[in-house]
C-alpha cells in the first residue's frame, strides 16, 4: 500500500463521501473491507468507472489565437543580452540602444489551478547537453518530451493565455513601440565602500582628515542605545542582485535572427540572461498585441522579413516644446 500524506488522505476521505452522495456512485458494501481500504487509499489504483473516485476532465490546451481582453495577462520571454550601441533617430537625436537575442525560447510546462494550483507557463531557452544537467532536470525534460535547455523561467498568466507543450516563442511576441519590463542579475563588484556602494560624500579633504578621505564616518551612537541600527548603510557586497527595469520601449525587431533592440540599459553583462514581459504600468494596447503568442502562417517564412522599426510620428519626442 503507497503511502499518502496527510493532505492527501483528507482529499481522498473527502472525494470518498462525495462520491457516496451521489446517485450513480458504485456501493462501496459489494467489496470486501481490505480490498475497499486498498481502492480508497492506494495511489496506484486506476481511476474508471468502476472506482469510487472520480477524477476532473483532463484539461484540453490549444495553441490557437484568441482576443485579448484588458485583463489577460500573457506570458513572457527569456533572452540574451548582446550589448549596448547607439543609433541616430531621424532628428539627429541618439538614442541609446540594448540589442537582446531570443534563444530558441519554447514552453516546457504548463500549469493549471487543478493541478499545481495557478495558472503558468515555464518557458526554456538555449540550448544544453545531458552531462552538463543533473538526472532531475534530465528526467524533468523527458517526461514533457522537449528538448534539453540551459535557462528556465516560470511565468504566471492568465487561463486564456495557456499554450501546449512545445510551442515556439520568438521576437515577434511583442511588436515595435510598446513597453516592455526587463528584469536580470545587476553586475558583480565585489566589496566596495561606502562612496562607491552608496554614493557617500566622503570625509573632508584638507586638515584633520588624516587617511580617512573615504570613510563613511560614523555608524551608530553613544550610550543610548549604544549599536548600529540594522540596515545601516556601510562597505559590503555590491551589485549581483536581481534588478527590473520598468517601461523599457522597443525600438526594433529582427524576425529573422530574432533579435531586439530596447532603448535603455538593461540588467547585466553581456552574455547573461533577462525576463521580458509586457509592462505592468505603460500597458500596451491590447488590439495590438498577438495573443496568447504570434502565430506564424504555414507560407510564411520569416527568414526573408525585414526588420520592424517603432513609429516615431511626426513630432521629435526629445525636442522640449515652447
Amino acid at each position: 500500500m503507497a503511502a499518502l500524506s496527510t493532505r492527501g488522505l483528507v482529499s481522498r476521505l473527502h472525494q470518498h463521501f462525495l462520491s457516496l452522495s451521489r446517485p450513480f456512485a458504485a456501493a462501496p458494501t459489494s467489496l470486501p473491507f481490505h480490498a475497499l481500504t486498498r481502492r480508497l487509499f492506494s495511489s496506484d489504483a486506476l481511476m474508471d468507472g468502476s472506482q469510487i473516485l472520480h477524477q476532473p476532465p483532463t484539461r484540453i490546451i490549444q495553441a490557437t489565437p484568441a482576443i485579448m481582453t484588458p485583463n489577460s495577462k500573457r506570458t513572457g520571454i527569456i533572452a540574451v543580452k548582446c550589448g549596448m550601441t547607439a543609433l541616430w533617430d531621424k532628428w539627429g537625436a541618439r538614442l541609446p540602444i540594448t540589442i537582446l537575442w531570443v534563444d530558441d525560447n519554447i514552453v516546457s510546462q504548463v500549469k493549471t489551478v487543478e493541478k499545481e494550483g495557478i495558472f503558468s507557463l515555464q518557458i526554456g531557452c538555449g540550448h544544453k547537453k545531458p552531462k552538463h544537467l543533473t538526472k532531475p532536470e534530465v528526467g524533468h525534460f523527458r517526461a514533457q518530451g522537449v528538448p534539453l535547455k540551459r535557462k528556465l523561467k516560470e511565468f504566471p498568466v492568465t487561463e486564456d493565455a495557456l499554450l501546449p507543450v512545445g510551442t515556439s516563442l520568438g521576437v515577434r511576441h511583442f511588436v515595435p513601440g510598446q513597453y516592455v519590463d526587463v528584469t536580470g542579475t545587476s553586475r558583480g563588484k565585489g566589496f566596495q565602500g561606502a562612496m562607491k556602494r552608496w554614493g557617500f560624500k566622503g570625509m573632508p579633504a584638507s586638515h584633520g582628515a588624516s587617511l580617512s578621505h573615504r570613510s563613511p564616518g560614523s555608524t551608530g551612537q553613544r550610550d543610548a542605545p549604544g549599536k548600529v541600527f540594522k540596515g545601516k548603510k556601510m562597505p559590503g557586497h555590491m551589485g549581483a542582485k536581481t534588478r527590473t527595469v520598468k517601461n523599457v520601449w522597443v525600438y526594433k525587431i529582427d524576425p529573422a535572427r530574432n533579435l531586439m533592440w530596447v532603448r535603455g540599459q538593461v540588467p547585466g553583462a553581456k552574455g547573461n540572461f533577462v525576463f521580458i514581459k509586457d509592462s505592468v504600468y505603460k500597458k500596451p494596447d491590447v488590439s495590438m498585441l498577438p495573443f496568447p503568442t504570434y502565430f506564424a502562417a504555414e507560407d510564411e517564412d520569416e527568414t526573408n522579413i525585414g526588420p520592424l522599426v517603432a513609429d516615431l510620428g511626426e513630432v521629435d519626442p526629445f525636442m522640449v516644446a515652447d
